[in-house]
């Protein structure tokens, strides 16, 4: 493809595509570095368990759980091996197909969680939610799903099918 052929960014394009790019990159740290400071665990162990604190039974497939905290299942498995070293985790074969395994929090592991949850969720308003008005979090969630159908449809399709319940339920 020639240069003339190019569809090049527009300035406003250019900018929103940097900022989105800044963005994906300081975010995660800023969240991996009070997860690690507050409660010594990363981000990505934090994910692991919240997805599984939202899971019936706080149980759910390697395969599922890998797609929920965007990771692969090799990365998931070493999460995974930090996780049962603390007591917080224990994986088993899957009641419904033995050649699949499920990840299960341990009720050490839901008080990790409920431990974490609060300071975890204050950065998060810190971080984004506080930050805009109600109405633009709303779109920023349009914003990100349509994004996610472009860049991890499975990703947008589990958290499209995830009941997510209040703190208080």
């Amino acid at each position: 493809m020639a240069a003339d052929d190019v569809p090049w960014l527009t300035p406003e394009q250019l900018r929103a595509w940097l900022a989105l790019n800044a963005l994906t990159e300081v975010l995660p740290s800023a969240v991996d570095a009070q997860l690690k400071r507050d409660a010594g665990i990363n981000r990505f162990e934090y994910q692991v368990m919240a997805g599984l604190s939202e899971s019936p039974g706080r149980t759910i497939r390697m395969s599922v759980l890998a797609t929920f905290a965007s990771g692969s299942l090799s990365r998931l498995s070493h999460a995974l091996t930090r996780l049962e070293s603390h007591g917080w985790v224990v994986r088993r074969p899957s009641a419904d197909d033995p050649r699949a395994v499920e990840a299960v929090l341990t009720d050490a592991g839901w008080a990790k969680v409920q431990e974490t949850a609060p300071g975890h969720v204050r950065e998060a308003r810190r971080l984004v939610v506080d930050v805009l008005s109600p109405a633009q979090t709303a779109q920023l969630e349009r914003i990100c799903m349509k994004l996610l159908d472009a860049v991890g449809p499975d990703q947008a399709d589990l958290l499209r099918s995830m009941p997510l319940r209040a703190a208080d339920d």
